[in-house]
């Protein structure tokens, strides 16, 4: 039991360092700094609307803190993770809508389910091969996406610089093996309220 415990934390260890630590950028929104195409305002506001929602989502149950995902992009919020019932993907969505400032809210929070080891560790791997791909691939900002997967559904958040970019991100996406759906919240640059001069 022992030896199952410590194979599984090397093995969470090893595919997490994968997926890039940097990516967050120095306001944590999971976009590099360097390579986003917000302005420093923006890249300011949507920071701090991502740790209010986080803030109040922790405030209303501590639960939320591992289960519920919030990223924030251009004013617009994405949710994803998981909840006990519909009631709560309900209050969630509410309370992302009651944020200062938010322009939309996109919810792809889901049910939960009995823990899959299985079927977790699936999921780490196809994240974890998206990264790779994007990282490799010399006409993507890869930087510039947050990936999440769920039950082999991949979830891309993120500012591409021309659709030409955000469609070699989706290709990229749909490539890797067991993949059953991706859905892409993907920006563009010339989507954006205000952009870098």
């Amino acid at each position: 039991m022992k030896n199952k415990i410590i194979l599984i934390c090397i093995i969470f260890l090893l595919f997490s360092s994968c997926a890039g630590i940097s990516s967050k950028g120095v306001f944590g929104t999971g976009v590099s700094v360097a390579f986003d195409p917000r302005s420093i305002g923006t890249q300011i506001d949507d920071s701090v609307m991502q740790k209010n929602v986080t803030g109040r989502l922790a405030l209303r149950d501590k639960k939320y803190i591992i289960s519920v995902k919030t990223k924030v992009l251009d004013g617009r919020i994405f949710l994803t993770g998981s909840v006990d019932n519909p009631e709560e993907k309900l209050q969630i969505t509410k309370l992302a809508w009651e944020t200062k400032g938010v322009r939309s809210v996109r919810n792809d929070l889901k049910l939960k389910e009995n823990f899959n080891f299985k079927q977790s560790a699936k999921d780490l791997l196809i994240t974890s091969q998206l990264r790779t791909a994007l990282i490799l691939n010399k006409e993507i900002k890869s930087s510039n996406y947050q990936i999440d997967t769920y039950k082999k559904k991949i979830f891309i958040y993120g500012i591409s610089l021309s659709s030409e970019e955000r469609k070699k991100v989706i290709i990229e996406a749909k490539e890797i093996v067991d993949v059953k759906d991706v859905v892409a919240s993907i920006l563009l640059v010339e989507d954006l309220r205000i952009q870098k001069d």
